[in-house]
């Protein structure tokens, strides 16, 4: 022992002492036979120590990341970029944690999701607590201005009480070798392919995982390369095993390599493109499932598998592959979403295996609406005096306002049914009734007001007058023939009746009628209903008596000639205003509304205290004819008790609205809406004018609104529409 010492010691250097060794192996085994059961004993125990402590601080980062952790699903823009995703990526360079933090506390990942089942395709993020709210919302809406996100806490992408076959995909060869990013076409194709077409209960998920890559790990690269042109090698283990064999390098000529091995130059030059981006510690993994048991034992699950994991086939270049690996538990491994120690992919590899399809034709994807755009800071938020339409869509998310006075230059609202305009009139109204303002509001449906009631505040109940033909009690009365100016009420019948019977009215119609409610206006006063018309018109007895009162000789002269007709020409004449009126008083609930008396509600008085005016004419229980007439009839009466505001002085007027949804069918007022919009806003009195598209409305109609509603609210609109409308929002 002594002897092996002195030799020991005596040695030149590492070389002399494996030069002793060769001469002497016995000694060697001596060595081993009396040092090498400890010193084994000390390596195995202190790398179980540290693979466990290594494990251990794996674990405590990852449980870091779930409480909080969301997704974020993105529907789908119309038109994606192809360079849209290695912007993304790029961008998401910036989430690299201060080296410190990283040494603590590791650096967070990302995984990007595709997930399918028998709905179609979609795309989502899935970002750990430890992100700030927000940060990667910013990302996704710059990378992809028009995307819509949708943010809920994380769920599995797989069900877990399915049946699941599933795998990981790994680097073939070394991973400073690129994989392919150029492609002619969409790489998703192939994927979203696969993914379309599944049954209900069937899913699919492809997980790419995802954190910025720094350290030494990034320098192997550049060291691959030179070790390919044929340098020295400059790590520390190479510096080692140098000084232990002096002479033995085996170093040559970068010319002689390049002639040997001419494929080297394309690989060196591989690796240094790879490395010349930012780069990223990646993980793939896919899976699918079912919860059919006939198929899994039919093989469908290992079959579907196979073909997600071929489609990614397409990302083979000639310097790399990805080669399939077996993953157990595919869908608790997809959902806990834990990233080890993944393989390096640059941006560009990373945003063609990761993105959202650029193809218009990818199959079983829901692309989201039209493009967002961010409110301008002038827009108002909220307040007081202010009406929220909604929140904002794109940018910093906040509440998008219009202000009262703005409101005064009133409200078009037009898009096809289903696509949300009852729930936007909805919450403008009720937030008039939370502000105390006044609001008439015309519903020819009935769910834009059951919705307003079931939502209505309490303090507002006590001031709200509601026609509904489903209220079992008498509705509320409103005379229409009774009023401050005759004439004005006169006109406003005839006005409505003529526009609403457009294709079958006539000037005798329109003589018959107006010569009928002047007369009964002035001769009975508030005491004339539309319900007198029929009877004035037959009932002779009855007509005598009512015109024989009269002092307008134009008036008597018309019923002189009346009354000279035979019995059968009269007929021929009131017939066409007998068949129209019917369509009002057969009706009872119409009849009673519009002839049952005196008037009980104060259409001016309500307006101008906060009082609310829910008409609530559902066509389907009405008809449309008598729904037209009664909507019209309110309208134009409210119209009526509007105007007296021209005698107030303007800081008088109380701001009030009316809601009508299907304008067009009420818009039937007296003189020109143009100056009638022109009027209200003179008066504080907004309108707010709904329909589904702009062939409902008649030529004047239409280019009153377009020039005097000069607040527009769009929602999905046809083509032909949305070529004129463009004109309204272009900058």
């Amino acid at each position: 022992m002594n002897q092996w010492t002195m030799t020991l010691d005596s040695a030149g250097g590492p070389y002399d002492f494996l030069t002793e060794i060769s001469h002497h192996p016995r000694r060697l085994g001596e060595l081993l036979t009396n040092y090498g059961p400890a010193v084994a004993a000390g390596i195995l125990g202190g790398a179980a120590a540290w693979a466990a402590a290594r494990q251990g601080v794996w674990r405590w980062r990852n449980a870091r990341l779930s409480p909080g952790a969301r997704v974020i699903e993105i529907a789908v823009p119309p038109k994606v970029e192809d360079g849209s995703a290695a912007a993304w990526w790029a961008h998401l360079i910036g989430l690299t944690l201060p080296a410190w933090k990283r040494v603590l506390f590791g650096q967070p990942h990302l995984a990007f999701e595709y997930l399918a089942d028998h709905t179609g395709v979609r795309f989502q993020v899935w970002v750990p607590g430890t992100v700030p709210p927000g940060l990667v919302e910013k990302t996704i809406r710059s990378a992809w201005p028009g995307a819509t996100l949708t943010t809920r806490a994380a769920t599995g992408p797989l069900p877990v009480d399915a049946q699941a076959a599933g795998g990981r995909l790994v680097l073939g060869r070394a991973e400073h070798f690129p994989l392919t990013h150029a492609h002619d076409s969409d790489p998703l194709r192939g994927l979203l392919g696969t993914a379309s077409g599944l049954a209900d209960g069937e899913h699919l998920a492809v997980q790419i995982l995802a954190r910025p890559a720094t350290g030494r790990r990034l320098r192997r690269a550049h060291r691959a390369a030179a070790a390919l042109r044929g340098a020295r090698s400059t790590a520390p283990q190479g510096a080692l095993f140098d000084l232990l064999t002096p002479g033995m390098t085996g170093h040559r000529e970068p010319a002689d390599l390049a002639r040997q091995f001419p494929e080297r130059g394309e690989q060196v030059r591989a690796i240094l493109g790879k490395a010349a981006q930012p780069r990223f510690e990646a993980a793939i993994r896919y899976g699918v499932s079912t919860r059919h048991p006939d198929q899994a034992e039919a093989g469908w699950l290992r079959a579907h598998a196979h073909e997600v994991a071929s489609t990614f086939a397409l990302f083979t270049s000639g310097h790399q592959h990805l080669r399939r690996r077996r993953l157990r538990r595919p869908a608790l491994r997809l959902a806990d979403r834990r990233l080890h120690r993944g393989f390096l992919l640059s941006v560009r590899e990373l945003a063609a295996l990761a993105h959202l399809p650029y193809d218009l034709a990818a199959p079983g994807v829901t692309r989201a609406g039209a493009r967002p755009v961010a409110p301008s800071p002038a827009v108002p938020v909220s307040g007081a005096g202010v009406r929220v339409l909604g929140d904002s869509e794109a940018g910093a998310p906040r509440p998008v306002g219009l202000t009262v006075a703005g409101a005064r230059q009133h409200l078009h609202v037009l898009g096809q049914t289903g696509v949300g305009k009852s729930t936007f009139l909805a919450n403008l109204i009720l937030s008039d009734a939370a502000a105390g303002r006044g609001a008439l509001v015309i519903d020819p449906k009935g769910d834009l007001i059951t919705d307003v009631l079931d939502r209505l505040p309490d303090r507002a109940i006590n001031r709200t007058a509601l026609f509904d033909p489903a209220d079992r009690g008498r509705p509320p009365c409103l005379n229409v023939l009774a009023g401050t100016d005759p004439a004005f009420a006169a006109e406003s019948i005839v006005t409505t009746f003529r526009r609403c019977f457009s294709s079958s009215w006539g000037p005798r119609l329109d003589d018959l009628l107006r010569s009928a409610c002047l007369t009964l206006t002035r001769v009975n006063g508030t005491r004339a209903t539309l319900a007198d018309i029929p009877r004035l018109l037959v009932d002779t007895p009855y007509r005598t008596r009512v015109t024989s009162r009269l002092t307008d000789e134009l008036l008597q002269g018309f019923w002189a000639s009346y009354d000279e007709l035979t019995p059968a020409a009269r007929a021929s004449v009131i017939g066409p205003v007998m068949n129209k009126l019917r369509a009002v008083l057969l009706r009872p609930f119409v009849r009673d509304t519009l002839s049952g008396g005196a008037s009980t509600i104060d259409l001016g008085g309500m307006l101008g205290t906060g009082g609310l005016i829910l008409a609530r004419l559902p066509k389907g229980v009405l008809g449309e004819d008598a729904v037209r007439l009664l909507g019209s009839l309110l309208l134009a009466h409210t119209w009526q008790a509007i105007t007296p505001r021209a005698t107030q002085h303007e800081h008088e007027r109380r701001d009030a609205a009316a809601y009508i949804d299907e304008a067009h069918n009420f818009l039937n007022l007296p003189g020109s809406i143009s100056d009638i919009l022109a009027e209200a806003r003179a008066y504080r009195f907004s309108l707010t004018l709904a329909h589904q598209h702009l062939s409902q409305l008649p030529k004047e109609l239409r280019d009153a609104i377009s020039a005097d509603a000069r607040n527009k609210i769009y929602f999905a609109a046809s083509p032909e529409d949305a070529t004129d409308l463009a004109r309204h929002t272009a900058p």
